[in-house]
């Protein structure tokens, strides 16, 4: 379940903040796009209370903005804020290079190797939302390794604060094609034990040279 929610849900259905925040997240409300809660109601089958109460909760970590008297719209990040969470994960990604080549093990990086071909099968015939979820799953696993138990979900919540940027990153083929060659990349780095040469792909991969 998403990182993002502050509690349990009764069994395994997604409430409302996660269903919004999962199409924010993968494009199908783009930054700026006003929310209306009637539309959502509809769209996810839930009641007007649980509705606001997600939309309160994602104002709260400015994935959505809330303008009185005229409601929600997906918050669109200036380029000084993306910038300085580019730079929060970079210190946080890159600081634990040296624990994650000390701890991986050979089936480590087997796992972060098929979860590097997972995201690169799906640039053919996977959706938007499956690419940003294997796109997730790989650089989860590759936190993961660090030993850190709370720091892939502090890096998690950075990534939503930008909401929707990896789809807008993702704006050509050839960029996504790129972010695949840079995941094999850095498993290849990983496996070749090169922490300096890791670190300077983490950089470059997270500001999207």
């Amino acid at each position: 379940m998403n990182t993002l929610l502050d509690d349990s849900i009764a069994d395994d259905e997604p409430d409302a903040t996660e269903l919004i925040l999962t199409d924010i997240q993968s494009g199908v409300f783009p930054p700026g796009v006003w929310l209306k809660q009637i539309d959502l109601e509809t769209r996810y089958g839930r009641g007007r209370n649980e509705v606001r109460r997600a939309l309160d909760r994602l104002a709260q970590k400015r994935i959505v903005e809330h303008v009185p008297n005229r409601g929600y719209h997906v918050y669109m990040p200036d380029g000084r804020q993306a910038e300085d969470i580019a730079e929060i994960r970079i210190m946080l990604e890159t600081g634990i290079v040296p624990k994650v080549i000390a701890r991986a093990t050979a089936g480590d990086i087997r796992n972060l190797r098929s979860l590097a071909d997972r995201f690169e099968s799906l640039i053919l015939d996977g959706t938007v939302l499956e690419l940003y979820e294997a796109n997730l799953s790989f650089h989860g696993a590759f936190v993961q390794l660090s030993g850190n138990g709370e720091l892939n979900g502090v890096i998690a919540e950075l990534r939503q604060r930008t909401s929707s940027a990896p789809v807008a990153q993702w704006n050509t083929r050839a960029r996504i094609e790129k972010s695949a060659r840079e995941h094999q990349e850095m498993v290849d780095l990983l496996e070749r034990r090169k922490p300096d040469e890791l670190k300077t792909l983490i950089e470059n991969h997270i500001r999207q040279k």
